[in-house]
């Protein structure tokens, strides 16, 4: 039996360092990482990625699969819900570093798998609805350029990443107060407030300073 762990993520300019540091904070080890690099969540398919078609290669029954969040096997509820179910047809038992959620094919009583169904769509429809706002907020950006022709102003820089704002929204989602999340991200409490209370108006943001950026570039 191994334990490997999945990582994703979106564009080639970013890395998987922060999803290895966060398995192996929470006390995973593995035998192996496969990752894929500026590959959609949304319009790609596990299946259809390189290292996704990999993955499926390699595992095994008894294999532990690890990944950051559901997000990272996918932001399509059709598509997460299929693989997890599939992986765990094929004896493969899934776990996520946040919440510290367990998906195990071999469960027998039909209470404790409709409760493991349950959450796996929960989990998934969470994933595609977080894409989907951020996809929106992103259009909105460049909308607003559009409209704004080149003038637009901007407002004050985020003073986040992109990096620092994923991190936090992770550590909100497994329940972990303010002043941990600020020590661990290096953010300021106030500013881990705003992106607790307001995250759709914080990645608004950041998507139109990326967008600035990009089009400055």
């Amino acid at each position: 039996m191994q334990t490997v762990l999945y990582a994703r993520v979106s564009t080639i300019d970013q890395t998987i360092a922060h999803q290895q540091a966060q398995a192996e904070a929470a006390g995973f080890k593995f035998d192996r990482v496969v990752a894929d690099h500026g590959v959609s969540g949304v319009s790609t398919r596990l299946v259809d990625r390189p290292e996704g078609q990999r993955l499926f290669d390699i595992l095994r029954a008894g294999d532990v699969l690890v990944v950051r969040w559901v997000d990272r096997l996918g932001r399509n509820y059709a598509d997460v819900t299929d693989t997890i179910r599939e992986l765990m047809r094929r004896g493969v038992i899934v776990r996520t570093i946040i919440n510290g959620m367990t998906f195990d094919g071999a469960t027998s009583d039909p209470i404790q798998q409709a409760v493991r169904d349950a959450l796996i769509g929960f989990m998934a429809a969470t994933a595609q609805a977080q894409a989907e706002a951020s996809k929106a907020a992103q259009a909105a950006g460049i909308e607003h350029a559009k409209a704004q022709d080149g003038k637009r102003y901007l407002g004050r820089k985020p003073s986040y990443t992109r990096r620092q704002f994923e991190t936090a929204q992770d550590l909100l989602a497994q329940g972990n107060g303010v002043s941990l999340i600020a020590k661990s991200t290096g953010l300021s409490r106030q500013t881990v407030y705003r992106l607790k209370d307001d995250p759709a108006a914080a990645e608004f943001a950041l998507a139109e300073w990326e967008l600035a950026g990009r089009l400055s570039a």
